[in-house]
């Protein structure tokens, strides 16, 4: 096994935890303008899962989860954000 692809996988999670981040901060300072960084993160996600489970059977559920849980943590964090804005007093 080659050092790129032992990478790779690490990548992509440090990229959606980057994302993550970015919204919860955006969420936090401009709710409103989150939403659509937000949507269109949830787009790119969701075709990652649909491309991921046209494979056959267990395969594809295998390769279409690890979108959803991405899908899901995007969604907790800009909500997480909106809700932290929310209860601030000012």
């Amino acid at each position: 096994m080659s050092v790129r692809q032992r990478k790779e996988p690490v990548v992509v999670v440090v990229a959606v935890i980057a994302v993550c981040v970015v919204l919860a901060v955006l969420a936090f300072l401009v709710p409103r303008l989150s939403r659509h960084p937000e949507r269109g993160t949830q787009r790119t996600l969701g075709a990652g899962a649909r491309a991921g489970g046209k494979a056959p059977g267990v395969l594809g559920r295998l390769f279409s989860k690890p979108f959803h849980t991405s899908s899901r943590a995007v969604s907790r964090s800009g909500s997480a954000g909106r809700r932290t804005r929310g209860r601030m007093p000012f």
